[in-house]
């Protein structure tokens, strides 16, 4: 059951966007789905994982967003027709038309674009990115807006943004840090270079690396876990879990009690 008024973009306004979207009782899986440009992102995509983002979180029977590429690749991240207004096609939003903004205009538009990677992270639902291939700029940080990655042993990521002369803006720099800390995060992004999947596993932006062919199998076994604890329970435990690294410990200590407090009630509710 779907709580409020929020409508779930259907088939046609994914395809559109380059995107996929099954719901299959508490697990939802979001497919970029433009295998032919090795699924390159676009504003029109980023707008629509907003959109979908909204309704998943608004459906209180989906715990799991599982995000994955379609065909061999994860995401070659963005589209380069955005940086060319002679190659792009009617309609697509580019950066000369974010030039022509003032300041406020332009951090607004972009704002639009972060919201697409931002609800990953919310605590109402659990997100997996399974990669496989090439995660690189928008396509590295919408693995990492998710709360765990397992990669294949061929996945190769990359914050490529410095080397085209721009910054990582679409939230994936704070996950990064998180990860790897400051030092690594700040040479990954400076250097521009392929992180393989053994390193990823290394300095731990991946859960877990496996063969290509049981990528799909071992996701799925995760995400079998990750549904089989009490709904509420993992939203207050993912809660606190982002709360950790960012608050006092006095702060974190009166958090964990009043979750817990709300967790003996609802458990005497039944």
């Amino acid at each position: 059951m779907t709580s409020g008024a929020v409508t779930r973009p259907d088939d046609r306004e994914l395809a559109a966007a380059g995107l996929g979207l099954t719901v299959e009782g508490p697990v939802a899986t979001l497919v970029l789905d433009r295998p032919e440009v090795r699924n390159a992102q676009t504003p029109t995509m980023w707008r629509m994982l907003a959109a979908v983002g909204e309704a998943l979180l608004a459906d209180d029977t989906v715990r799991v967003v599982v995000v994955r590429g379609a065909g061999s690749t994860f995401s070659a991240g963005l589209d380069r027709a955005m940086l060319d207004p002679a190659g792009a096609g009617e309609g697509v939003e580019t950066v000369a038309e974010l030039l022509a903004l003032d300041d406020g205009a332009m951090s607004a538009v972009i704002d639009d674009y972060q919201r697409g990677f931002t609800w990953l992270r919310d605590p109402r639902i659990l997100s997996v990115a399974a990669v496989r291939g090439y995660a690189v700029g928008a396509g590295f940080q919408l693995a990492l807006s998710c709360d765990l990655r397992v990669l294949a042993e061929d996945a190769q990521l990359c914050m490529k943004e410095s080397a085209l002369g721009l910054v990582p803006d679409l939230t994936g720099t704070k996950p990064l840090v998180e990860a790897v800390g400051y030092a690594r995060a700040l040479e990954i992004c400076v250097s521009a270079r392929m992180v393989g999947a053994a390193e990823a596993l290394r300095i731990g932006l991946a859960l877990e690396v496996v063969p290509t062919d049981a990528l799909d199998e071992t996701v799925a076994g995760l995400v079998q876990a990750l549904t089989s604890a009490a709904p509420g329970a993992v939203r207050e435990t993912k809660a606190l879990m982002l709360s950790a690294a960012a608050v006092p410990l006095e702060e974190q200590r009166r958090l964990e009690r009043e979750a817990q407090g709300r967790r003996f009630r609802a458990l005497a509710q039944g």
